[in-house]
């Protein structure tokens, strides 16, 4: 089984890890009721995707 002759520095491991990271999920609002709605999703709301309408209106709250 091969071994590491020397130990991984924290810089090296931490250049590693840099991109391990969590990134913030991209919002964009509804053109249709202005709701923030995760991008490529069905709006919540009222159901438009794309230019159309695709799911029917939830009524909730």
């Amino acid at each position: 089984m091969a071994v590491p002759k020397r130990k991984q520095s924290n810089s090296r491991t931490g250049k590693r890890r840099s991109h391990d990271r969590l990134k913030p999920r991209q919002t964009a609002h509804c053109p249709k009721c202005t709701t923030v709605v995760p991008t490529h999703c069905v709006c919540p709301k009222c159901g438009y995707y794309m230019g159309r309408v695709v799911t029917e209106a939830s009524d909730e709250g």
